[in-house]
């Protein structure tokens, strides 16, 4: 459903000064997976997936969504992706039916169908109390449960979560990893970005390691931590960073 084959991706900072985020990064994602992308902050995990959800154009490399390259379609890719931020912005003076049929529309969804699927996720994310609140009202954790709601309106297949839990409390960042993994049980392909290696264990398949750009590594996690000879993702990640430091020293 994903792959993304030697992606790579340059900015250009002052005076020309080229700045590499993404290095050659290549990896793919099935149907029913998630896939945790793990690193700290400022190690490439945003501009890889910007590139996936058609935001940015990676400077060289190529993306795939359900077999399309990115480039060649974005506009109809787009409707097969949910691409979630954790700092995601909504319009304060509608309310949160009112941004949802707003966005439905923009998916070119009929009104009775969006009626339908704006009924069925505030009962799967508990949305009827703030439901008809202006999204300028609403906590940290009921903006972010709006913007989960209007991600995947259209029902899309892949789901790119890029730090979906950030700046939430306990109790709410449970209920959106509870329900990563219930689209999960659907048959979505997910893409699952954070720094906290707690919710990858919870979550993940499958993980990927960046730090600096570069993907480390790609593998189930019980391979990988055999292979580094630790027990959690934590201490396997340092690893890969000390290691990486002494052979480029």
């Amino acid at each position: 459903m994903i792959s993304a084959e030697g992606l790579r991706k340059v900015f250009y900072a002052s005076r020309g000064l080229e700045v590499v985020a993404v290095k050659g990064a290549t990896f793919s994602v099935d149907a029913g997976e998630v896939f945790g992308l793990l690193g700290p902050n400022g190690a490439g995990k945003t501009t890889l997936l910007r590139m996936l959800g058609t935001i940015i154009t990676p400077t060289s490399g190529i993306c795939r969504i359900n077999g399309q390259i990115t480039e060649n379609a974005p506009d109809s890719i787009r409707k097969e992706i949910g691409f979630l931020s954790g700092n995601t912005k909504l319009y304060g003076r509608l309310t949160a039916r009112e941004l949802l049929r707003y966005f439905g529309r923009l998916y070119d969804m009929a009104d009775p169908a969006i009626a339908i699927r704006t009924a069925e996720l505030a009962e799967l994310l508990q949305m009827h109390d703030f439901l008809d609140r202006r999204c300028e009202a609403l906590s940290t954790g009921q903006t972010q449960k709006v913007s989960i709601a209007r991600v995947i309106l259209h029902d899309p297949k892949v789901l790119i979560l890029d730090e979906p839990t950030l700046g939430l409390d306990i109790m709410t960042s449970r209920s959106i990893l509870d329900f990563i993994l219930l689209a999960k049980g659907r048959g979505h392909s997910i893409i699952f970005s954070t720094h906290h290696m707690s919710e990858a264990d919870y979550l993940c398949d499958r993980v990927g390691l960046i730090y600096e750009g570069e993907l480390m590594a790609v593998d189930e996690k019980a391979a990988l931590l055999a292979g580094r000879g630790v027990n959690n993702l934590h201490d396997a990640f340092l690893s890969l960073v000390d290691e990486r430091e002494r052979q480029a020293s």
